[in-house]
């Protein structure tokens, strides 16, 4: 998820409303802001793109070097992440798994795609129309990075399904889907250093956190951990 960077005056206009399998999710605009709200909460807008950039990026800097990497991504949001790896050629095949079917169809065919259509169009890409974490226990599939998106953080998560996803079982699936020296990247609203700590007693190795500068208040960051080779 992202913070909502930019200021914009006037009341949203709601351009679609769906209720999913997880509740309603709204696309507004907002001036010249696009934002996904789930369940009345505030998830994403389009005003920045720097969190997602730095998520995509950090994954891709700690695999030093590693070629053709293969990475998944978990929440396809407003698309910077899926936009912003796309646009690299160092990445091999790009796989998101989004679980919202009316956020999918806001970037196929609806005003998302503004940001995301030259990155569907990539041959890299695939969208997997499925639950994260229903995906990291059941895929056969496996990644060289793993950039999760899909809440504001391991303590401030959209749904109460997702808060297993940060425990040590969760983690534990998320490195199932990692190769060896394979790079899971979290991004968060404010620093966890519990889940730092959870990273470590999950047996990832090379746990650090690299903070994002916001505008008031205490810094994004991305938490990162390698899985042992």
């Amino acid at each position: 998820m992202t913070t909502a960077y930019g200021i914009s005056h006037g009341s949203p206009l709601v351009i679609d409303r769906r209720e999913g399998p997880y509740g309603e999710v709204v696309l507004r605009r907002h001036g010249e802001l696009l934002q996904i709200i789930a369940n009345g909460c505030f998830l994403m807008d389009t005003s920045d793109g720097r969190s997602e950039r730095l998520l995509v990026d950090a994954a891709l800097d700690a695999l030093d070097g590693r070629p053709g990497p293969d990475v998944l991504i978990g929440g396809l949001g407003v698309g910077f992440s899926l936009a912003h790896a796309a646009a690299d050629h160092r990445w091999g095949r790009i796989a998101v798994v989004e679980r919202e079917r009316a956020i999918i169809d806001w970037h196929r065919s609806g005003p998302l795609a503004e940001l995301s259509s030259q990155a569907l169009a990539d041959p890299r890409t695939e969208i997997v129309e499925a639950d994260l974490v229903d995906y990291v226990n059941e895929t056969c599939d496996t990644y060289d990075a793993l950039c999760l998106d899909i809440d504001n953080g391991p303590e401030w998560t959209v749904t109460e399904g997702n808060d297993g996803l940060y425990s040590p079982a969760g983690l534990a699936a998320c490195a199932r889907v990692l190769r060896g020296g394979g790079v899971l990247a979290v991004w968060s609203a404010r620093p966890s250093p519990d889940f730092t700590k959870t990273l470590w007693n999950a047996g990832f190795h090379r746990v650090r956190t690299e903070e994002i500068p916001v505008a008031r208040g205490v810094p994004d960051v991305v938490h990162l951990g390698v899985r042992p080779g």
